[in-house]
């Protein structure tokens, strides 16, 4: 894979960081996720790229257009959050704004659902994302939103950030976004069931198990962070890019 510019001078001591520091969590049995959303996907009876199989001379007739002629368009934004430790996925399918509360429900919503009976004894979760958007580690809302989540839980949150330029290395894009592209192009995306029952049903050789569950919660976009709330967040740097690589723990 081409990178497009030039890459960060550390870019690769910061794979062989979220490298050590996943096989480390692995040993040790605490649950290391990787996060990301999905480009939205346009929902109703609009043409794709693929093509629907169904019976003969039984095709499905789409709109002409990618506008409707009341209201506007519902698109979704399916979040993934890729369990590195036993291939499995939860997807969050939101039909608001992708914003960092977004991605830390989601998140949220993994750990209540799948993450606390998969890992009864966890201490500490690894999160690997992305170096920008509403998970990137320059964005507050989405630091505030992990020391809410650390405080419910009781978790250690590590993150570790990919180094820019290297979103499509992130293991949820080559473990699970890859197989719902394909689905996507072969049967129209007609309604939010629709897509939770598609996505629900990918799978892979390799025993690729997925739930996806959908969230009609309203994500309010340009929420600001104040200077005393984000200096109460419990962050410790770590290593010599500490902008990427950092913990949260709990404040209680």
């Amino acid at each position: 894979m081409l990178q497009i510019g030039e890459s960060h001078p550390d870019r690769n001591q910061q794979f062989e960081h979220i490298n050590q520091t996943t096989q480390t969590f692995l040993k040790e049995g605490q649950p290391v996720i990787s996060v990301d959303t999905k480009k939205k996907e346009l929902i109703g009876n609009y043409a794709n790229k693929g093509a629907e199989y169904r019976k003969k001379k039984d095709p499905r007739l789409v709109f002409d257009h990618d506008f409707p002629d009341e209201g506007e368009l519902l698109k979704v934004a399916p979040y993934g959050v890729y369990v590195v430790n036993d291939n499995s996925v939860f997807v969050n399918l939101g039909l608001s704004g992708d914003t960092a509360e977004f991605v830390v429900e989601s998140i949220s919503r993994w750990w209540d659902v799948v993450g606390k009976s998969s890992f009864p004894l966890a201490s500490k979760l690894l999160v690997n994302c992305d170096c920008g958007g509403s998970n990137g580690y320059r964005a507050r809302l989405w630091k505030v939103g992990l020391q809410g989540f650390a405080d419910r839980v009781g978790l250690d949150v590590f993150v570790c950030h990919l180094p820019p330029g290297t979103s499509k290395w992130n293991k949820v894009e080559l473990g699970c976004f890859v197989l719902f592209l394909r689905v996507g192009l072969v049967v129209l995306l007609v309604s939010v069931e629709s897509v939770v029952s598609l996505i629900s049903g990918t799978t892979a050789r390799k025993g690729l198990r997925v739930i996806c569950q959908s969230d009609s919660r309203e994500y309010l976009r340009g929420k600001k962070v104040g200077a005393k709330e984000f200096k109460a967040i419990n962050i410790s740097k770590i290593g010599l890019h500490g902008e990427w690589n950092y913990m949260i723990s709990p404040t209680k």
